[in-house]
């Protein structure tokens, strides 16, 4: 899964992306139903790690079946 395609599915879960400042390969996310946030890797086309994007989505206060079905 890319990181575009986890993009679209916090989108759609409410969550929203923090504007970075600097430059880097990490997008920090906030979820404000639980105002809990987190940081996702942003490797342009390269999948992301199963286990990277369940933790994140995990630290965000989601369900993964809601994630996986959004």
């Amino acid at each position: 899964m890319t990181y575009r395609e986890v993009a679209r599915k916090l989108t759609a879960l409410g969550c929203n992306e923090i504007p970075r400042i600097g430059g880097g390969s990490h997008r920090k996310w906030r979820n404000p139903a639980s105002n809990r946030s987190t940081v996702v890797p942003d490797w342009g086309g390269r999948d992301l790690k199963l286990g990277t994007v369940r933790g994140a989505v995990r630290q965000l206060g989601v369900e993964w079946s809601t994630f996986d079905n959004a």
